[in-house]
């Protein structure tokens, strides 16, 4: 092995490190791939369609063969996770199979399901009747939680110099500074 081909060997172990530990089906979105709010409104339109959705957990209700996920919409991310905003397009319900702890999969933890669309299903939400579709996971993952935000700290002693833009950058041309 050349000595100019490491860096490259390296560079790639590297991004390797860095790749996504969510399976294929979280990362990337399949074509064509409805909406929350567009299966609500016509669920028999969107039936047997491939989804990518995902967002935080709602309720868990774990059934005889399978769990249901109740899960507030949310955008997704490039990789798939979804984002920490309040931009909602509904709610879902999630049929993954086998049983899933609900101590793990909590109130507020972060889900992404990939599957077919399933039809919809009426529960109330307290006393609304709400029109939940239904996704019949194929794959699913469930996003480790952020850390905390860090709080900014201000050092008061800090000077902050009105001249930098102007004097440092080219500080180094003038002679007096040799």
């Amino acid at each position: 092995m050349s000595r100019s081909a490491l860096p490259f060997i390296l560079y790639a172990a590297l991004l390797a490190g860095c790749a996504s530990q969510a399976p294929k089906a979280i990362r990337t979105e399949p074509p064509g791939s409805p909406t929350v709010a567009q299966v609500r409104a016509d669920p028999q339109r969107w039936m047997g369609a491939q989804v990518r959705w995902g967002g935080t957990i709602a309720s868990v209700e774990n059934k005889g063969q399978e769990t249901w996920v109740e899960v507030v919409s949310r955008d997704l991310w490039d990789e798939g996770r979804p984002m920490d905003n309040d931009r909602t397009g509904g709610r879902f319900l999630a049929r993954i199979p086998g049983f899933l702890d609900p101590a793990i999969y909590a109130k507020e933890r972060q889900l992404t399901v990939a599957g077919t669309v399933a039809g919809s299903l009426t529960r109330p939400i307290g006393q609304y009747p709400y029109r939940f579709p239904v996704v019949r996971a194929d794959a699913s993952y469930l996003w480790e939680p952020l850390p905390p935000p860090r709080p900014w700290y201000h050092d008061p002693f800090w000077y902050d110099d009105p001249w930098y833009p102007y004097m440092y950058p080219r500080s180094w041309d003038y002679p007096y500074f040799r």
